[in-house]
Protein backbone atom coordinates (compact mmCIF):
# COMPACT_ATOMS: atom_id res chain seq x y z
CA UNK A 1 0.00 0.00 0.00
CA UNK A 2 1.28 3.43 -0.94
CA UNK A 3 0.65 5.81 1.97
CA UNK A 4 0.76 9.61 2.01
CA UNK A 5 1.76 10.84 5.48
CA UNK A 6 0.96 14.51 6.15
CA UNK A 7 2.85 15.40 9.33
CA UNK A 8 4.92 18.49 10.12
CA UNK A 9 6.81 17.12 13.14
CA UNK A 10 10.11 16.10 11.52
CA UNK A 11 11.04 13.50 14.16
CA UNK A 12 7.62 11.85 14.05
CA UNK A 13 7.51 12.04 10.25
CA UNK A 14 10.89 10.31 9.95
CA UNK A 15 9.79 7.66 12.44
CA UNK A 16 6.56 7.01 10.55
CA UNK A 17 8.38 6.74 7.24
CA UNK A 18 10.87 4.22 8.63
CA UNK A 19 8.34 2.26 10.66
CA UNK A 20 5.73 2.00 7.91
CA UNK A 21 8.38 0.89 5.43
CA UNK A 22 9.45 -1.89 7.81
CA UNK A 23 5.77 -2.87 8.12
CA UNK A 24 5.60 -3.36 4.35
CA UNK A 25 4.05 -0.06 3.26
CA UNK A 26 5.43 2.46 0.77
CA UNK A 27 5.14 5.79 2.63
CA UNK A 28 5.69 9.27 1.26
CA UNK A 29 5.90 12.09 3.79
CA UNK A 30 5.02 15.77 3.39
CA UNK A 31 4.87 18.53 6.00
CA UNK A 32 2.26 20.99 4.73
CA UNK A 33 -1.13 21.26 3.08
CA UNK A 34 0.50 22.70 -0.04
CA UNK A 35 2.81 19.72 -0.45
CA UNK A 36 -0.01 17.30 0.33
CA UNK A 37 -2.16 18.81 -2.44
CA UNK A 38 0.74 18.53 -4.88
CA UNK A 39 1.36 14.90 -3.93
CA UNK A 40 -2.30 13.98 -4.37
CA UNK A 41 -2.34 15.59 -7.79
CA UNK A 42 0.88 13.88 -8.83
CA UNK A 43 0.17 10.31 -7.79
CA UNK A 44 -2.21 7.66 -6.52
CA UNK A 45 -2.24 6.68 -2.86
CA UNK A 46 -3.97 3.79 -1.13
CA UNK A 47 -4.45 5.76 2.10
CA UNK A 48 -3.53 9.06 3.74
CA UNK A 49 -2.40 9.61 7.33
CA UNK A 50 -3.37 13.20 8.13
CA UNK A 51 -2.27 15.44 10.99
CA UNK A 52 -4.66 18.28 11.77
CA UNK A 53 -2.37 21.04 13.01
CA UNK A 54 -0.15 21.96 10.06
CA UNK A 55 1.94 25.09 9.45
CA UNK A 56 -0.28 26.39 6.63
CA UNK A 57 -3.70 25.44 7.99
CA UNK A 58 -5.87 22.65 9.33
CA UNK A 59 -5.79 19.13 7.99
CA UNK A 60 -9.58 19.24 8.08
CA UNK A 61 -9.47 21.78 5.24
CA UNK A 62 -7.58 19.26 3.12
CA UNK A 63 -10.03 16.54 4.12
CA UNK A 64 -12.96 18.66 2.92
CA UNK A 65 -11.16 19.39 -0.36
CA UNK A 66 -10.40 15.71 -0.94
CA UNK A 67 -14.00 14.64 -0.38
CA UNK A 68 -15.42 17.57 -2.37
CA UNK A 69 -13.21 16.53 -5.29
CA UNK A 70 -14.64 13.02 -5.14
CA UNK A 71 -11.36 11.36 -4.13
CA UNK A 72 -12.07 8.07 -2.37
CA UNK A 73 -8.63 7.69 -0.79
CA UNK A 74 -9.11 6.41 2.79
CA UNK A 75 -8.04 9.01 5.36
CA UNK A 76 -6.81 8.22 8.86
CA UNK A 77 -6.61 11.33 11.04
CA UNK A 78 -3.61 11.20 13.37
CA UNK A 79 -3.60 14.03 15.91
CA UNK A 80 -3.20 15.11 19.51
CA UNK A 81 -6.68 16.69 19.28
CA UNK A 82 -8.45 13.54 20.43
CA UNK A 83 -11.51 14.89 22.24
CA UNK A 84 -14.88 13.39 21.38
CA UNK A 85 -16.08 16.48 19.51
CA UNK A 86 -12.84 16.58 17.48
CA UNK A 87 -13.27 12.92 16.50
CA UNK A 88 -16.93 13.39 15.60
CA UNK A 89 -16.19 16.44 13.45
CA UNK A 90 -13.36 14.70 11.60
CA UNK A 91 -15.45 11.61 10.89
CA UNK A 92 -18.41 13.71 9.78
CA UNK A 93 -16.19 15.62 7.34
CA UNK A 94 -15.10 12.39 5.66
CA UNK A 95 -12.33 10.75 7.69
CA UNK A 96 -12.38 6.96 7.69
CA UNK A 97 -10.56 6.47 10.98
CA UNK A 98 -9.11 8.49 13.85
CA UNK A 99 -6.07 7.75 16.01
CA UNK A 100 -4.89 9.97 18.85
CA UNK A 101 -1.31 10.78 19.79
CA UNK A 102 0.61 9.18 21.38
CA UNK A 103 0.05 5.90 19.56
CA UNK A 104 1.73 2.59 18.82
CA UNK A 105 3.05 2.01 15.30
CA UNK A 106 1.64 -1.54 15.30
CA UNK A 107 -1.86 -0.17 15.79
CA UNK A 108 -1.43 2.41 13.05
CA UNK A 109 -0.22 -0.29 10.64
CA UNK A 110 -3.15 -2.53 11.56
CA UNK A 111 -5.64 0.29 11.02
CA UNK A 112 -4.14 1.04 7.60
CA UNK A 113 -4.41 -2.62 6.63
CA UNK A 114 -8.03 -2.56 7.78
CA UNK A 115 -8.72 0.50 5.61
CA UNK A 116 -7.38 -1.46 2.67
CA UNK A 117 -9.98 -4.14 3.32
CA UNK A 118 -12.96 -1.76 3.37
CA UNK A 119 -15.74 -2.76 0.95
CA UNK A 120 -15.34 0.40 -1.14
CA UNK A 121 -11.84 -0.69 -2.03
CA UNK A 122 -12.42 -4.41 -2.52
CA UNK A 123 -12.71 -4.18 -6.28
CA UNK A 124 -9.14 -2.83 -6.43
CA UNK A 125 -7.49 -4.90 -3.71
CA UNK A 126 -6.80 -8.05 -5.76
CA UNK A 127 -5.55 -7.14 -9.22
CA UNK A 128 -4.49 -10.16 -11.26
CA UNK A 129 -2.48 -10.72 -14.44
CA UNK A 130 -1.16 -13.79 -16.18
CA UNK A 131 -1.68 -16.09 -13.19
CA UNK A 132 -0.33 -13.70 -10.55
CA UNK A 133 -2.66 -12.08 -7.99
CA UNK A 134 -1.83 -9.22 -5.63
CA UNK A 135 -3.52 -8.83 -2.27
CA UNK A 136 -3.06 -5.09 -1.70
CA UNK A 137 -4.35 -5.21 1.86
CA UNK A 138 -2.02 -8.00 2.98
CA UNK A 139 0.83 -6.94 0.62
CA UNK A 140 1.14 -10.49 -0.71
CA UNK A 141 1.62 -11.82 -4.24
CA UNK A 142 0.51 -15.33 -5.13
CA UNK A 143 0.11 -17.81 -7.95
CA UNK A 144 -1.81 -21.06 -8.18
CA UNK A 145 1.10 -22.91 -6.57
CA UNK A 146 1.25 -20.55 -3.58
CA UNK A 147 2.68 -17.22 -2.35
CA UNK A 148 5.51 -15.46 -4.16
CA UNK A 149 7.91 -13.82 -1.68
CA UNK A 150 8.51 -10.20 -2.67
CA UNK A 151 10.29 -7.36 -0.91
CA UNK A 152 8.18 -4.23 -0.27
CA UNK A 153 9.84 -2.41 -3.18
CA UNK A 154 9.46 -5.36 -5.55
CA UNK A 155 5.79 -5.43 -4.58
CA UNK A 156 5.50 -1.68 -5.29
CA UNK A 157 6.99 -2.03 -8.78
CA UNK A 158 4.74 -4.98 -9.61
CA UNK A 159 1.71 -3.16 -8.21
CA UNK A 160 2.41 -0.14 -10.44
CA UNK A 161 2.65 -2.35 -13.53
CA UNK A 162 -0.49 -4.32 -12.63
CA UNK A 163 -2.46 -1.12 -12.02
CA UNK A 164 -1.99 -0.34 -15.74
CA UNK A 165 -1.18 -3.72 -17.26
CA UNK A 166 -1.21 -2.68 -20.93
CA UNK A 167 0.58 0.63 -20.42
CA UNK A 168 4.30 1.21 -20.76
CA UNK A 169 5.67 2.75 -17.56
CA UNK A 170 8.90 4.69 -17.75
CA UNK A 171 11.75 4.28 -15.31
CA UNK A 172 10.82 7.66 -13.78
CA UNK A 173 7.20 6.58 -13.25
CA UNK A 174 8.35 3.43 -11.45
CA UNK A 175 10.81 5.41 -9.35
CA UNK A 176 7.86 7.49 -8.10
CA UNK A 177 6.45 4.31 -6.55
CA UNK A 178 9.70 3.58 -4.74
CA UNK A 179 10.88 6.91 -3.37
CA UNK A 180 9.51 9.91 -1.52
CA UNK A 181 10.31 13.46 -2.55
CA UNK A 182 13.26 13.84 -0.21
CA UNK A 183 14.86 10.45 -0.85
CA UNK A 184 17.95 9.96 -2.97
CA UNK A 185 17.15 7.76 -5.96
CA UNK A 186 19.54 4.89 -6.67
CA UNK A 187 20.48 4.98 -10.34
CA UNK A 188 19.78 1.31 -11.11
CA UNK A 189 17.10 0.52 -8.53
CA UNK A 190 14.31 -0.06 -11.04
CA UNK A 191 16.46 -2.36 -13.17
CA UNK A 192 17.45 -4.39 -10.10
CA UNK A 193 13.83 -4.83 -8.97
CA UNK A 194 12.67 -5.75 -12.49
CA UNK A 195 15.43 -8.37 -12.67
CA UNK A 196 14.39 -9.85 -9.32
CA UNK A 197 10.71 -9.89 -10.30
CA UNK A 198 11.55 -11.73 -13.52
CA UNK A 199 13.57 -14.30 -11.60
CA UNK A 200 10.55 -14.96 -9.36
CA UNK A 201 7.68 -14.64 -11.85
CA UNK A 202 9.31 -15.71 -15.10
CA UNK A 203 11.61 -13.87 -17.46
CA UNK A 204 8.76 -13.21 -19.91
CA UNK A 205 6.35 -11.80 -17.29
CA UNK A 206 7.63 -8.21 -17.73
CA UNK A 207 8.60 -6.82 -21.12
CA UNK A 208 11.23 -4.17 -21.78
CA UNK A 209 10.07 -1.61 -24.34
CA UNK A 210 13.31 -0.21 -25.68
CA UNK A 211 13.66 3.51 -25.07
CA UNK A 212 10.32 3.75 -23.25
CA UNK A 213 10.15 1.56 -20.14
CA UNK A 214 8.42 -1.59 -18.99
CA UNK A 215 5.03 -3.28 -19.23
CA UNK A 216 3.45 -6.61 -18.39
CA UNK A 217 3.55 -9.20 -21.14
CA UNK A 218 0.17 -10.17 -22.63
CA UNK A 219 -1.55 -13.05 -20.89
CA UNK A 220 -0.56 -16.44 -22.24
Amino acid sequence: MRILVVEDDAVLSDGLRAGLRIAGFSPETVASLEDARAALLAGRFDAMVLDLMLPDGSGLDLLVEVRSAGLAVPVLVLTARDRLDDRVRGLDLGADDYLGKPFELEELAARLRALGRRPAALSETRPAWNGVTLDLAALVASRADGPVPLSPREFSVLRALMDRPRAVLSKAQLEEQLYGWQEEIESNAVEVHIHKLRSKLGHDFIETVRGAGYRLAEAR
